[in-house]
């Protein structure tokens, strides 16, 4: 091909250290350059490209040398330019030269692409993940929901040292209790409940449908309808399954797994279960679906609703460590005390439990209860 520039074009000389790489191989070429209407790129009178003016880009380079390439050539193609002139001659020419270039226009569209995928994640996290919790729930048989509650129960237990109250007069007005409110939440008997006994303040529902009692939050009650009015709200987590949708939410992958194939045994998925348990905490609208259920079970009852406020308040108060009482995992804010305790306070229903059991269930975790 006949590589000769046409007149008053200007060129260079192969001693203007241009070099050129033809992207299929590794191989090195000392060209000269010719400006015509497009850029002509040859090797001793050898034409080997033609790049058209606004097809060049800039590539990354070392100072002091101009490095380019070209949208219609091969993708490893490059041509490297070391003498100022000559550079500065075919940037001259070059009008879309720093278009889409890392460092220029391209970082806005790094930056741009960052963002979205930011905002992308953050709206999984936010609307994603619990509609992906909620929908999961409803899948979960209770076979395998109460597999993983029996499961999580039994390490909370081994954690506090595996030692359940069952003074036999306790043990008779707190199954009393328990089953008037599970009559009255027509909860049905699948509702396994235990106290515990250690001095650390709490209640904790836990899937397919087991329930425990601290027994330091028994301590601090001073009547039957405080205690009554936490085991309410308790069940109302069982009966919406909010634990389970916890537990799916803040679930790692092999514990999504293990719960897709019906695999809830495995010790590490258990240790996981009974932290996540007993160290999250339910957001603002299930506290207040939970409050609900509870105060309308209570008025079913004829029982008042405000001693359940008063008890968590007077834990609130006293307990210096949280991490594990109840209003860690249950924060009880102002106005949800209010609105316990503005409902009609109702308390012409027979009492929950006589004098007598009261105290009994008081002494549950005595040996001469």
């Amino acid at each position: 091909m006949d590589s000769s520039p046409v007149p008053d074009a200007a060129s260079s000389t192969p001693g203007s250290s241009a070099i050129y790489f033809d992207g299929t191989s590794s191989r090195q070429h000392i060209v000269a350059l010719v400006f015509n209407g497009e850029l002509r790129i040859s090797e001793d009178h050898r034409l080997l490209a033609v790049w058209s003016y606004a097809d060049i880009r800039r590539a990354d380079s070392q100072p002091g040398i101009l490095r380019l390439t070209c949208l219609t050539a091969p993708s490893l193609a490059r041509l490297q330019i070391r003498d100022p002139a000559l550079a500065a001659a075919l940037i001259s020419r070059c009008s879309r030269l720093d278009e889409d270039v890392p460092g220029q226009h391209g970082v806005a569209k790094i930056v741009g692409w960052s963002i979205a995928a930011a905002v992308s994640i953050v709206g999984v996290i936010w609307f994603g993940v619990p509609l992906a919790a909620d929908r999961l729930t409803q899948l979960v048989p209770q076979a395998l929901e109460r597999r993983l509650g029996d499961g999580a129960a039994a390490q909370i237990k081994t954690v506090f040292g595996g030692k359940s109250c069952n003074a036999a007069a306790g043990q008779q007005a707190f199954d009393k209790l328990v089953g008037r409110l599970r009559e009255a939440g027509d909860l049905g008997p699948s509702v396994i409940s235990s106290v515990l006994a250690t001095p650390v303040p709490n209640a904790i529902a836990l899937p397919g449908g087991q329930m425990l009692l601290f027994g330091g939050l028994l301590d601090k009650a001073e009547n039957p309808d405080e205690i009554a009015g936490v085991l309410a709200h308790e069940l109302g987590h069982l009966k919406h399954r909010d634990n389970l949708r916890n537990l799916i939410h803040d679930g790692s992958t092999s514990f999504l797994i293990g719960l897709l194939f019906g695999d809830v045994t495995g010790s590490s998925t258990i240790i996981f279960a009974t932290r996540t348990l007993m160290s999250s905490s339910y957001s603002r609208d299930v506290e207040q679906s939970a409050d609900t259920f509870a105060m309308d079970l209570m008025q079913r009852l004829g029982r008042p609703t405000k001693p359940m406020g008063e008890l968590l308040f007077r834990v609130t108060g006293k307990q210096g460590d949280k991490a594990l009482s109840i209003v860690a995992s249950h924060p009880l804010t102002e106005d949800r005390l209010l609105r316990m305790s503005e409902v009609q306070q109702r308390s012409d229903g027979p009492p929950l439990l006589t004098p007598q059991e009261w105290s009994a269930l008081k002494a549950i975790c005595s040996s001469k209860g």
